[in-house]
């Protein structure tokens, strides 16, 4: 399984902050295209510039193998203020 975290604008656009996915997707690219399959609007969120992954809690950037059991986070860009 491959549990997965969304935040802030990412979370609100899916309804949801928290899913597990089973078995575990091959690559970050293959559990993307997985949550991007349940939402045309989180697919296209999940593409914008900025969004930014993080697997087992370290920054990625590009495609990476994955471990079963692995936590993926996806978070939007940050703003300050």
């Amino acid at each position: 399984m491959a549990r997965v975290l969304l935040f802030g604008r990412l979370a609100d656009i899916a309804g949801w902050r928290e899913r597990v996915f089973e078995p575990t997707p091959a690559s970050l690219s293959a559990l993307k295209a997985l949550v991007a399959a349940l939402d045309p609007a989180l697919a296209e969120a999940l593409d914008g510039k900025g969004v930014t992954a993080a697997v087992a809690r370290v920054a990625v950037r590009g495609d990476v193998a994955l471990s079963p059991g692995v936590e993926v986070a996806f978070m939007p860009p940050m703003s300050g203020g």
